[in-house]
């Protein structure tokens, strides 16, 4: 068996109460690693085109990869993979916590989960006897997602969903410890087959090719990123929320359902304000992850809790024009403990503020008052009322009330918080991404405007080429399975330390620029292994790795989603930002949006595709994508 492989792949039938452990496909696995490219390629193969997503034919698979298992830092992550019935394609999400861990050291690689269950039902692997039970759990059934697992009992790691799940709302999640598989509805599936939680333990260890080396390494990679200015002091200090007062100065906060770039009151939902003001307790982190990104806040009622991250303090407060941190954390624990994403809910939220505003639905909701939004909230997850109508998303919405000009989603699934009229790269990958208007597929924006080295985000050069670059690289990452934060160490200390202002990091970023297809080249390179996810992969496996070899990884696994979009009926129609992004300016002198129609074509080319955006067969064939 390959090394960092359990070699397993645990089959569930739940329409019959079945499984099976079935041997991993080591020729799968060598094409598509693991994780995201694994579950896309069974998704791919296992389903007929055109099936309903919440239907029992659509499979729920659970994926590892060969680092989860180590104690390698953020490989704590497992991968969800189906049909989205957000979007109608590729449906995944990853999530962290301690899940993927407990998977590996039960000897699975990969679950599949297929049919429907009759009634409530939850399972149970002993990853030691390798026995399985198909546990009635009717007592479960409405309960959040906290409280599920607090019953289920700390001895086991969980996976669970939440009542957004079990009614289906269309932005369900599925939730492990305090972290969650948010995306792309993959909560919705779970909760249509009436399957509440997976629940596992085990003592298994993973085998790889050289442990000596992998643990003296890891050694120093736990340091270089407590060291990195970013991953071991601002990330640790401030969480994601360190982001909000870098994207407002940027222009490129979402405000007011994304009209505006710039909230006037984003120092009280910042990172800093949460730190001098709202943290409880210590930070949390997932396991084995030195950066501890996890904030804890008081909630009244609920107590200490896992405090909002970036995307959260962006959808859920300056594009709802609320500045109060307070509520913010009320509604990100509401929504984390009824299962589901709260990047979809705040822009539903934000547009039917602004349905309302425009006099196209009769809701009692605006732009700057909390009154009645826990409320609602919970009236989503429970599609009562009005919230039946939002739990479908802004795009179902759009369809049924107006408003699809402002309607911020791309192929169906909610934009997160980086506008891209003032980030040109992370646009092309919003409209290109194929889950949708997502920046975790890629995070161009950490090249371009956020982080330490800015490519001037508002001219045309290498904003195809980057996102092409990131996509792969995220697709290789989600199907190790790593976190993406990882990849934000690539950028060394001492750009970080550098003065913003000052002319050396001025003309680094002018030669970045103006770098074209050399940069491309670069990553693209079969040499050494140079990031550590590479020198990783190559001491748990043995297998040569290389940052060519992870561009060759996740292109492929980029292309075969691409395809099953394609299959779906998801086509280059859908390769699209909202009417408002393309078409309203937020910055002086401009008289236009994002300019995706000069754009687009170059990245269909840089990618190998044709004009109306289909992979060519040679693409296909030099990166050995069976369709």
């Amino acid at each position: 068996m390959m090394k960092g492989y359990a070699g397993r792949v645990l089959e569930i039938n739940l329409s019959n109460r079945t499984y099976s452990y079935e041997p991993l496909d080591e020729e799968i696995a060598s094409l598509y690693i693991g994780g995201k490219g694994y579950g896309t390629r069974l998704l791919y193969d296992r389903t007929d085109a055109g099936i309903d997503a919440l239907s029992p034919e659509n499979p729920l698979i659970f994926a590892t990869g060969p680092l989860n298992g180590s104690v390698a830092p953020q490989s704590n992550r497992f991968a969800v993979v189906c049909k989205s019935p957000l979007t109608g394609g590729i449906g995944n999400a990853t999530c962290g916590g301690s899940f993927a861990y407990a998977m590996k050291r039960s000897g699975i690689d990969v679950v599949v989960v297929s049919g429907r269950s009759e009634r409530p039902v939850r399972i149970e692997i002993d990853g030691k006897t390798d026995e399985i039970e198909f546990i009635d759990a009717a007592d479960l059934w409405g309960k959040g997602t906290y409280e599920t697992q607090s019953i289920l009992g700390k001895k086991k790691k969980h996976a669970v969903i939440g009542p957004a799940g079990e009614n289906r709302v269309l932005y369900a999640g599925i939730v492990s410890d305090e972290r969650i598989a948010g995306r792309s509805g993959v909560g919705a599936v779970m909760g249509s087959k009436n399957l509440k939680a997976i629940s596992l333990e085990g003592n298994r260890k993973l085998e790889m090719d050289d442990p000596d080396a992998f643990k003296a390494y890891t050694k120093s990679v736990r340091k270089l990123f407590a060291d990195h200015p970013h991953l071991g002091s601002s990330m640790k200090r401030f969480g994601t929320g360190g982001i909000v007062n870098t994207t407002n100065a940027r222009n490129i906060l979402p405000t007011r359902n994304f009209k505006y770039g710039h909230f006037d009151d984003a120092m009280d939902i910042s990172g800093e304000y949460m730190e001098d003001n709202e943290l409880k307790g210590v930070k949390s982190s997932c396991i084995h992850c030195p950066v501890t990104c996890g904030r804890q806040v008081e909630v009244e009622g609920a107590g200490v809790v896992k405090g909002p991250e970036y995307e959260t303090l962006a959808l859920l407060g300056s594009n709802l024009e609320i500045s109060d941190l307070k509520e913010i954390s009320e509604w990100n624990y509401l929504a984390d403990d009824l299962g589901m994403d709260t990047i979809s809910l705040g822009a539903t939220l934000s547009f039917a503020m602004e349905l309302r505003e425009k006099g196209m639905l009769a809701i009692d909701l605006e732009f700057g008052e909390a009154a009645g939004i826990s409320e609602l909230i919970r009236d989503v997850a429970h599609r009562s009322g009005i919230g039946d109508v939002l739990a479908d998303g802004s795009k179902r919405m759009s369809e049924r009330y107006g408003g699809s000009d402002f309607a911020m989603h791309v192929k169906g699934m909610e934009m997160s918080a980086y506008d891209p009229r003032g980030s040109y790269a992370q646009g092309v990958e919003y409209a290109t991404t194929n889950r949708g208007g997502c920046h975790v597929q890629g995070a161009s924006m950490y090249l371009e405007s956020v982080g330490p080295l800015t490519i001037n985000p508002q001219n045309l050069k290498l904003k195809a080429d980057i996102p092409v670059v990131q996509q792969n690289l995220a697709c290789a990452l989600n199907s190790m399975v790593l976190c993406i934060f990882t990849s934000y160490g690539m950028i060394p200390a001492m750009v970080h330390n550098m003065n913003p202002n000052g002319l050396p990091l001025r003309a680094l970023s002018k030669v970045m620029e103006n770098l074209g297809p050399m940069f491309r080249m670069s990553m693209s390179m079969k040499g050494p292994p140079i990031f550590w996810w590479e020198k990783w992969m190559s001491q748990i496996t043995g297998a040569p790795m290389s940052s060519g070899h992870i561009q060759e990884y996740g292109g492929r696994i980029f292309n075969l989603e691409r395809i099953y979009n394609l299959r779906e009926g998801v086509g280059a129609d859908q390769d699209t930002l909202p009417r408002r992004m393309l078409d309203e300016p937020t910055f002086p002198g401009m008289t236009s949006g994002h300019p995706l129609d000069q754009l687009l074509p170059r990245y269909y080319k840089i990618r190998g595709w044709d004009q109306a955006g289909i992979p060519t067969q040679k693409i296909l064939d030099k990166l050995q994508v069976r369709s």
